[in-house]
């Protein structure tokens, strides 16, 4: 592979997964595979900035000889102590034996938690710096985005923001950049990423933005720890994290979310569709079955009203909506409404089981819900219809 510059004396090293389907277990389906970003910084000292997975550990080292001695390293900058970021660390420490490992507090104490080495340990926080002759790295702690020892290294020289987990996306590509690369396949994959990794840290990410910008610092690149890099407009990326850390619904759109034993709760789900279509809304549906977690959760971000439905099975609502049910506990979504649906043969429980859930996780309920024993008949269609368009026209109403 040729050499990767992002700026003057500043290299991509890392690696890339084209085979990887699932990530953080199996909470995460990545269906383009993802990369695992890693920066070398030629200077006067050199620093490596994150490694990769331990599985890719030889490609990391590959680049980095393709481009100088790895013996020559003298700092690791650790940003986030999570395996896909520290896998190789103790490789590239076996070789480069001087090194120090530069990290928060909090990831010393995670690194030692998963490899038990006493490494030479340089310990940040916000505000300290590392002048390496020409170029200088800034460090910026970013607790929860996403994990207690998450930082940013800022090179104030060339403007560049190595970003770790904030503003990647997992896409498996020999491109690197956002104008080598489909864009709306970009915003796609990091909306997806957003959603399912970051939407619960809202709060938290609105406020390290608005702390980022009011410092002043100049950003005219961002290189994330997954995916593509920002060189050509990394105003869009800060754009849309401003809107959806939020946390509130960016469109008005209904998402319909349902398990079905026998095709009852389906046909509840598609008359409910119909109408909310024609009152003008944009809906989607999916069977929790044949649907992906990950496709769900991203949809989530621009839907004002989430409809949940399920038989009832064993007095309680199907497993794998009860399983979907859990996660969206989980995001802590807020200003979204919410209602349950389902059918049932004799005792009917699921709906209501359902709206409790809803409500636990901070949903406003807008409508009791709607049930049907057995199959529905024409009359429990119009039902199911008159049930999506007073949702609806709640939904259109809202300012």
């Amino acid at each position: 592979m040729s050499k990767i510059e992002l700026k003057k004396n500043i290299f991509w090293v890392g690696a890339i997964d084209w085979n990887v389907r699932n990530f953080h277990g199996y909470t995460y389906s990545t269906k383009r595979g993802t990369t695992y970003n890693a920066y070398l910084v030629l200077d006067d000292k050199i620093a490596l900035v994150d490694t990769v997975m331990a599985s890719f550990a030889e490609d990391l080292i590959k680049n980095i000889e393709a481009i100088t001695d790895p013996l020559k390293i003298d700092y690791v900058i650790v940003n986030h102590v999570e395996d896909d970021h520290t896998g190789a660390l103790p490789k590239i420490l076996d070789i480069a034996k001087n090194a120090q490992v530069v990290c928060t507090k909090k990831c010393q104490e995670g690194l030692f938690r998963h490899y038990y080495k006493n490494w030479n340990f340089k310990i940040v926080k916000t505000g300290d710096s590392i002048f390496l002759g020409n170029k200088t790295l800034n460090f910026i702690e970013t607790p929860m985005i996403h994990w207690p020892d998450s930082m940013f290294t800022y090179i104030p020289e060339d403007n560049l923001l190595l970003s770790n987990d904030a503003f990647g996306q997992h896409i498996a590509s020999s491109e690197r950049f956002d104008d080598e690369i489909d864009g709306c396949v970009l915003m796609e994959e990091s909306e997806k990423y957003y959603a399912n990794i970051l939407i619960p840290l809202s709060f938290i990410i609105s406020a390290k933005l608005s702390e980022i910008i009011k410092s002043g610092i100049k950003v005219d690149m961002i290189a994330p720890s997954h995916g593509i890099i920002w060189r050509n407009n990394p105003a869009q990326i800060i754009k849309a994290y401003s809107g959806w850390s939020s946390g509130l619904p960016l469109k008005k759109d209904i998402l319909i979310v349902y398990e079905t034993m026998w095709g009852a709760t389906a046909k509840m789900a598609s008359a409910m569709s119909a109408a909310i279509v024609d009152e003008g809304l944009k809906v989607k549906i999916y069977d929790i079955n044949l649907g992906d977690h990950t496709e769900i959760i991203k949809d989530i971000l621009n839907a004002k009203c989430l409809l949940i439905g399920s038989s009832t099975h064993d007095n309680h609502m199907l497993p794998n909506i009860a399983g979907f049910l859990g996660l969206i506990k989980g995001l802590k979504l807020k200003g979204r409404k919410a209602a349950a649906f389902g059918s049932y043969g004799w005792s009917g429980e699921s709906a209501g089981h359902i709206e409790k859930l809803l409500a636990e996780s901070g949903l406003k309920i807008i409508n009791a819900p709607l049930t049907v024993k057995y199959v529905p008949s024409s009359q429990d269609i119009e039902s199911c219809k008159d049930f999506g368009r007073r949702i609806a026209k709640e939904i259109i109403s809202e300012e």
